[in-house]
């Protein structure tokens, strides 16, 4: 081939690249999508209320509870968890594919060599001695470029890209659950400590009851059944404080393997903490339109939607021939004659491929894809469906637990003031033994009910913010 029509092959080559165009649809958010109705973006429902504001969720919600042991959990769980490490990897492995992907768009480049020391055989030459030792070579360089005249590699990359970006997302959302784990886990901690401390409160008081009955006892004021049903309400105290001991080992447990140590060393700060962390200010929560962009697997979902959809125009590719660039150069000879213009050797063209007339296999493949595409858009809403329900169910759940915690508190003192009353009246002989042990469990009952109520809220807290899907975003600097 003289440089003329080298020039040729190589403006006809460029030729087709500029013809090329891009196969399969163009990605969007489909109009029909739940996130693109009005209701999706709107206000919550159940955000309506005191306990909740409109400003928008800070990057780490759980600062807003001022508890700098807390922080440092988080922080530690951010750093050592072993879910967030998978999906690190994850993430990792999917850039490795999308640079894969993307090494497509470049040249392949092939070098070879083969030096060789030898002789040909006499006998098959016609010759009746043997001949001489010779020294040779065969070098050669290949150059082959893949011109992606139907985007088939574009679309494999954008496909690629969608992968990594859902991949973040998932460490995004690892992140988040990780964060609400570990809060969760401490208020539970904390919770059922502050549960233990009442209980044994309430033992103590029971204690001293028993004490002064068996002291009326003595004293012929009362009798032994009222010593007996004394001692049992005692028992009956004291049996609530083993299932709370097991609650807060096993949040323990728990925290400490989410921070990434063995469950036998939790944090023995936690173990000692008896007080539930509470909120300084009313909960921020933003609307729907904030969720949509703030959860992460609603972005995890798009961008698999993203991938499938740029997966059709891949298979979409194979329904049209694939055209690559080469140039072949090369020297091959004696060692002798090595650099010598009679054993230059060169070639450059195209080579087409294109499989006609069946196309089932290509057609099979875009319905595959199709398919898979249709799949990713039904698993887009469901998620946008399901944040919004959670969320809806949080705000709901919370508000109401306030509610009946107000009551219940409003029962408890009330229940306070009748024992205070009963065991007055039952010193000065006037009111039975019965009324007064009553009113002492109906006391312990509304004080453990108490407890149980502000754990309750606590978790209901952390359920909240993980509905709302914050935790993973950097802190504003």
């Amino acid at each position: 081939m003289d440089v003329r029509s080298f020039s040729l092959a190589a403006l006809a080559a460029l030729a087709l690249g500029a013809c090329s165009t891009t196969v399969g649809p163009d990605y969007r958010v489909p109009d029909a999508a739940v996130a693109k109705r009005g209701e999706a973006a709107a206000p919550f429902v159940g955000a309506t209320g005191k306990p909740y504001s409109a400003a928008p969720l800070p990057a780490q919600w759980w600062r807003l509870y001022h508890d700098s042991t807390l922080d440092a959990l988080v922080d530690r769980a951010f750093a050592a968890n072993a879910d967030l490490r998978v999906a690190g990897a994850n993430l990792a492995r999917a850039r490795a594919l999308l640079s894969e992907a993307e090494q497509l768009r470049r040249p392949e480049v092939d070098l070879s060599a083969s030096p060789a020391l030898g002789h040909a055989s006499g006998a098959a030459n016609g010759a009746s001695h043997a001949l001489p030792d010779r020294a040779s070579y065969d070098a050669g360089l290949h150059v082959s470029y893949q011109l992606d005249l139907f985007g088939q590699i574009r679309r494999a990359v954008e496909a690629a890209n969608a992968d990594s970006e859902s991949a973040q997302a998932a460490v995004d959302l690892a992140r988040v659950t990780v964060a609400a784990d570990t809060a969760r886990a401490y208020a539970e901690a904390c919770a059922a400590g502050q549960q233990i401390a009442i209980a044994r409160q309430s033992v103590g008081l029971q204690g001293r009851f028993v004490a002064s009955t068996a002291q009326r006892v003595k004293l012929g004021r009362g009798t032994a059944l009222d010593n007996s049903r004394a001692l049992g309400q005692l028992e009956q105290l004291r049996a609530a404080l083993p299932p709370l001991e097991a609650q807060r080992r096993t949040a323990l447990y728990r925290l400490a393997v989410l921070t990434g140590e063995a469950p036998a060393r939790f944090p023995q700060a936690v173990a000692r903490c008896a007080t539930v962390p509470q909120l300084g200010s009313t909960i921020p929560v933003g609307d729907g339109a904030a969720l949509l962009r703030r959860r992460p697997d609603i972005r995890q979902a798009e961008r698999t939607l993203a991938g499938a959809t740029a997966r059709i125009g891949v298979a979409t590719a194979e329904l049209y021939p694939q055209v690559s660039l080469g140039l072949s150069a090369g020297s091959a000879g004696a060692l002798s004659s090595f650099g010598k213009g009679d054993s230059l050797r060169y070639s450059l063209g195209p080579l087409i491929s294109w499989t006609l007339p069946s196309t089932g296999a290509a057609r099979a493949h875009i319905a595959q894809a199709e398919a898979s595409a249709a799949a990713a858009l039904a698993r887009f809403d469901g998620v946008v469906l399901n944040a919004l329900r959670e969320t809806e169910t949080a705000l709901t759940a919370y508000a109401r637990e306030l509610d009946r915690h107000a009551a219940l508190k409003a029962a408890r003192d009330q229940s306070a003031l009748a024992s205070q009353q009963a065991a007055k009246l039952y010193r000065f002989g006037r009111t039975d033994f019965l009324t007064t042990l009553d009113a002492e469990r109906t006391l312990a009952s509304a004080q453990a009910a108490v407890a149980a109520s502000e754990a309750k809220l606590a978790t209901d807290q952390v359920t909240l913010f993980l509905a709302l899907g914050g935790g993973w975003e950097s802190p504003a600097r």
